[in-house]
């Protein structure tokens, strides 16, 4: 079987080659209005197989005692010659959300073109995600997240500071 972690990265990856690795969050919070403020921990995977598209995994953590929270997956494509991104993401409480947006010279900034649930999921739903990630000048990555739901206008939800581990 080929080694997956020496794959060539794929040229058209070169505007968002500095996401390929794990990152740790050092700072990871969460809130909203329909919700008691909290805390996590979550470590982020963004890796190439040599397509122009980043495999991503995501798994948070309760702060406190270690369960686990929140898990996500799916693939961050770049549109070759572009700065164009799709962000295809499936989250483990039963959501699939299609982002679209671009890469910039320190960052990503995303927005939900789809989102889809399963049909027993719990209200309220989720009606739009926004998210901005920036590489700070320290090399840590900071990633907001805004959310509309079916009963909130459109506000910040998570706020999350990354160092890279690898």
């Amino acid at each position: 079987m080929e080694d997956l972690t020496m794959a060539k990265i794929h040229d058209a990856l070169k505007p968002i080659q500095w996401l390929i690795g794990s990152w740790e969050s050092i700072s990871a919070k969460g809130h909203f209005p329909t919700i008691k403020d909290f805390t996590y921990n979550e470590v982020l995977k963004f890796e190439s197989v040599g397509q122009p598209i980043l495999n991503y995994e995501a798994r948070s953590r309760h702060s406190v005692t270690g369960a686990p929270m929140h898990l996500e997956s799916g693939f961050l494509r770049i549109k070759p010659g572009s700065n164009q991104l799709a962000f295809m993401v499936s989250h483990n409480f039963g959501l699939a959300v299609l982002e679209e947006g671009i890469a910039t010279a320190d960052g990503l900034e995303l927005e939900s073109k789809s989102i889809n649930r399963m049909s027993f999921a719990k209200d309220p739903s989720v009606k739009c995600i926004k998210k901005v990630y920036k590489l700070n000048a320290d090399g840590t990555l900071e990633i907001r997240t805004d959310m509309e739901t079916s009963n909130t206008a459109l506000t910040n939800h998570l706020v999350a500071v990354y160092k890279k581990t690898e």
